[in-house]
């Protein structure tokens, strides 16, 4: 039996918004989530191909130009300005000299094209960090370990072990899900002891970045807590209920999405 036009639909949006989270996704582990054939995501993805959402690679996907083109879609333009906003407001607060950590948040990796400081160096666990646009003085550290696609995630012994030896002047953090209750949570397990080793070993401040769709979100490994964040920034357009709920615990900033500024 055919699937409906609703179905096809609603699996090609998952896909859509696989890929608006991880940057790409790999056919046979994204087909195995979906409880599809990787047939089925080869076909879904050839037709997102054809209107230049994504752009398919030998055994997966990357996002294509036209990703966000619907009008108040998850995936659209607007939603990503939103990200952009913190992640500009947040490279505001590096200052010249300072060791950082960055984790494999898109948003937390935005930052980097717009840090103005100087001498900074970036602790990453982001493989995708040495594609970024960076000041010519800054030093990029990549923690090594496994790769895990379709983040392209380093995790793993070897990262947490050579985390365990160094420390930043501050973090900046991303993550699936943030609520007043469970605190900081992520999708994948193998993150989870990376995240808290960059969150713990800080000597100043630890900023987590975390756009509207993260806000009262919980995913199923937490990494930290409430108290162990000195500031949450977020967008304007985070479900007000949530934000003063956590505006209870920690300090809150929220910035306007790049579209409306």
């Amino acid at each position: 039996m055919r699937s409906s036009r609703a179905v096809v639909e609603t699996r090609r949006n998952r896909l859509l918004k696989s890929l608006y989270e991880s940057g790409a996704v790999n056919i046979q582990e994204i087909a195995g989530e979906m409880g599809v054939s990787p047939l089925t995501v080869r076909r879904d993805l050839l037709k997102l191909e054809e209107v230049e959402k994504i752009t398919r690679f030998y055994g997966g996907a990357s996002l294509g130009k036209n990703a966000g083109a619907e009008e108040g879609n998850i995936f659209s333009s607007a939603f990503t300005l939103n990200k952009t906003a913190i992640a500009r407001y947040a490279a505001a607060l590096v200052e010249d000299g300072d060791t950082i950590f960055i984790n494999t948040s898109s948003t937390a990796a935005g930052m980097i094209p717009f840090i103005t400081a100087k001498h900074v160096t970036v602790i990453t666990n982001n493989a995708r960090a040495m594609e970024a646009e960076r000041p010519k003085d800054m030093i990029l550290i990549f923690t090594g370990g496994e790769m895990r696609f379709p983040k392209e995630a380093m995790v793993g012994d070897f990262a947490v072990n050579n985390l365990s030896t160094v420390t930043a002047s501050k973090c900046f953090l991303g993550c699936n899900g943030l609520t007043a209750r469970e605190g900081l949570t992520t999708a994948m397990m193998q993150e989870a002891s990376v995240n808290h080793l960059m969150l713990t070993r800080v000597t100043g401040p630890r900023y987590i970045l975390a756009d509207k769709s993260k806000i009262g979100r919980r995913l199923n490994f937490i990494y930290g807590s409430l108290g162990e964040i000195t500031m949450l920034i977020t967008d304007t357009e985070a479900p007000p209920e949530m934000v003063e709920e956590l505006r209870q615990r920690i300090e809150v900033y929220q910035v306007e999405p790049l579209s409306t500024l």
